[in-house]
């Protein structure tokens, strides 16, 4: 009957997305040019709705950063709307959203990336108002300190208030003893405190240059107006010196390492990491099949089998995600009441332990790869969503035209594959284990 339901669910999903298929965005529809200054821009037209999409991809992290200056990205991410020399403090949003266009922003351990959403007509305003900011963003101290005392109370409320966090952060600081990946994106405390106004202006004029980002323009746009405004705004900033490449390589764990983390929880929490490689290697695709077979929704391996069916957790999953080096594949959970952590953390190597030895089954590979076929084309259907794979797929897996062979690298995922891949990474020597409960003082 699972059968039956999987080829049924993979007929309706097909019928769904013909038109798309038919009418779906093609990597020779996508249009590129670069800079004098080395700016690279990535253009793709689409007149559907009189609106647009840009995305500056700024190639700088936490990955960037060194003992002493950590938290300088995600502070600029903060500083970039603190105004600059044409637009003051705050004008940045409150012209935007005159010019009926709204932004965001996110750092990450690997890059820094900013999104405007505007209407078309507006796009020479958005094009002013994101070159003045890399031309000329203002570091004034008053500024300065009050963003720093944001980011500070973003650091204790954010320790205090999410144990997720917090045991995540000295997991990772555990599993990882050389690369830049073992410090939380946020930063350390005591860096926050002390970053100098020198600090802050070297790393912007490092990392904030024009060769060190890309830009999509995705929208109700043509590729020969986006390059006269990109020559008109972009062009007269100067290209910098290239950031000197991250060449730390963390080296490979020779045994099982454990930290336990002491908070006033009601019931402890559970993480196991494992080392995996970054999203460029050939392996990324079955690791991600695998990260959603074992943790995607409630009938998921982990959620059904801990949660469900033995009631050791109140929650439990895996995650993983992109990087530019190799990074780490986590499993989670909360036990369940008065169940011992030790309890659950066997039952999460039993399950572990089933993909490596007896695998997955056909109707479980074949769910997965539907719901992320399904979540490709979906993601295709809007501006703000192919402008976002474009730029993901240039940095993180080295060209964005391997985005069009996503849906076939996720065809060809076998049970083996799977098998195999778990086997190789989920071992007792490369795993790293966090344990946080409440301990009683001695």
């Amino acid at each position: 009957m699972k059968h039956v339901t999987s080829i049924v669910l993979t007929m309706m999903l097909l019928l769904c997305f013909t038109p798309v298929l038919s009418a779906m965005t093609k990597a020779e529809d996508i249009q590129n040019f670069t800079l004098k200054n080395g700016m690279k821009f990535f253009v793709l037209e689409d007149h559907s709705i009189p609106n647009a999409n840009m995305y500056l991809f700024f190639k700088v992290g936490s990955r960037n950063e060194y003992p002493g200056i950590t938290g300088l990205s995600h502070f600029f991410e903060h500083m970039m709307f603190n105004g600059a020399k044409k637009y003051g403090p705050k004008m940045f949003d409150n012209i935007m959203e005159a010019a009926g266009g709204a932004n965001n922003a996110y750092t990450s351990e690997d890059i820094t990336a900013y999104t405007d959403w505007f209407p078309s007509s507006s796009m020479e305003t958005i094009f002013d108002l994101e070159g003045d900011r890399l031309a000329n963003l203002a570091l004034e101290e008053k500024m300065v300190e009050s963003e720093r005392g944001v980011i500070h109370s973003e650091y204790t409320t954010g320790y205090e208030n999410s144990n997720f966090r917090l045991l995540l952060d000295e997991l990772r600081a555990v599993a990882f003893t050389a690369h830049p990946y073992r410090w939380s994106v946020i930063g350390y405390e005591s860096d926050i405190l002390n970053w100098q106004r020198s600090d802050l202006k070297r790393y912007f004029d490092i990392y904030y240059a024009p060769n060190n980002a890309i830009a999509v323009m995705v929208g109700d746009v043509t590729l020969e107006k986006v390059k006269a405004l990109a020559e008109k705004y972009f062009e007269p900033i100067p290209a910098r010196e290239a950031p000197r490449p991250v060449h730390t390589v963390e080296p490979e764990q020779r045994g099982e390492k454990r930290v336990n983390v002491n908070k006033d929880v009601t019931s402890p929490n559970i993480m196991i990491a494992y080392h995996i490689p970054s999203s460029q290697s050939e392996e990324f695709v079955a690791l991600d099949i695998l990260s959603s077979i074992l943790s995607d929704g409630k009938s998921s391996r982990i959620y059904s089998t801990l949660v469900n069916d033995k009631q050791l957790a109140v929650r439990a999953g895996a995650f993983m995600g992109e990087s530019i080096d190799p990074s780490l594949f986590t499993f989670f959970a909360i036990c369940a009441k008065d169940v011992p952590v030790e309890t659950l953390e066997n039952a999460i190597y039993d399950e572990i332990n089933k993909i490596i030895t007896d695998g997955v089954t056909d109707s479980e590979l074949q769910k997965v790869k539907n719901r992320k076929l399904f979540n490709f084309y979906r993601g295709m259907e809007t501006i703000n969503g192919k402008a976002d794979n474009i730029g993901t797929y240039e940095i993180f897996y080295g060209d964005y035209k391997k985005l069009f062979e996503a849906p076939e690298a996720y065809k060809k995922v076998t049970k083996e594959n799977i098998k195999a891949i778990a086997a190789k990474y989920f071992k007792k020597s490369n795993r790293t284990v966090g344990i946080m409960q409440k301990t009683e003082e001695k």
